[in-house]
């Protein structure tokens, strides 16, 4: 068998060396583990990330599968003219409704009101179009949006966006496929 002698290794152990020591292993114990957490609540909060939606379904058909995340939503990342955000998709919604803040960062305006029904009650949104949505492989063009200043999240991508699309829903998830207009 094979041995080292201490000596050797010209290592001299001080209770405080082996204090330090131990206190590094257990750091990075809990650097660790904390990192295999957010790893997995990350795939179980947010199941459908951009990545993913590109690799789910049937990529040349048009499709995307989005999983149902912890909270029984369909959240999946999506673009929108070209920038990168998370999305609710819902049947529930009629247009795609975006946030302020989201609209200051996207450049969109508009001046024409409407009154909207929210889950929150009656509202003003503000009527635009979006040059492009992107979710996994599919893209639509020209979409119907409304800017709404209530909305908590930044976006909610409803049936004037759904409306184009073939979607199923089954076990927990919702099939999305591009239709021919």
């Amino acid at each position: 068998m094979f041995s080292v002698k201490p000596s050797l290794l010209n290592i001299n152990m001080t209770p405080s060396h082996t204090s330090s020591i131990k206190t590094v292993l257990i750091f990075s114990f809990w650097i660790a583990l904390a990192g295999v957490l957010f790893y997995f609540m990350n795939t179980r909060v947010n199941p459908n990330t951009a990545e993913a939606l590109t690799q789910s379904g049937r990529p040349q058909s048009g499709e995307v599968v989005l999983q149902r995340d912890l909270s029984g939503h369909y959240r999946a990342e999506a673009f929108i003219n070209g920038s990168r955000l998370l999305s609710w998709s819902t049947t529930g919604a009629t247009d795609v409704a975006i946030s302020r803040a989201l609209a200051d960062k996207l450049g969109l305006h508009s001046i024409n009101a409407v009154r909207t029904q929210t889950a929150n009650g009656d509202t003003v949104s503000y009527a635009t179009r979006l040059q492009s949505v992107k979710l996994g492989n599919i893209i639509a063009h020209n979409v119907a949006a409304t800017i709404t200043p209530s909305l908590a999240m930044k976006c909610c991508s409803g049936c004037r966006f759904l409306g184009r699309m073939d979607v199923r829903l089954y076990k927990g998830n919702m099939t999305i496929r591009a239709t021919e207009e």
